[in-house]
């Protein structure tokens, strides 16, 4: 039987108590991250490797990067 530790799920620093878009990352194994919705946690998890994850937030921290709401 294989015993896998529980998630520990990390909340955006971003988040605020006003009901916003918040995620939530944890790791999996060594090589994937996971991304869910706070709102929704039962909800669709995300799963991303540590690389694309890297250059995600690479680009989302870069100066020129515009998000339309």
């Amino acid at each position: 039987m294989t015993h896998t530790a529980p998630l520990v799920w990390h909340k955006s620093s971003y988040s605020n108590g006003s009901g916003g878009n918040c995620i939530a990352t944890a790791t999996s194994d060594e090589s994937t991250v996971l991304v869910r919705d706070t709102k929704v946690p039962g909800g669709q998890i995300l799963n991303f490797t540590c690389g694309a994850w890297q250059d995600f937030v690479a680009c989302v921290q870069h100066p020129d990067w515009n998000v339309r709401a």
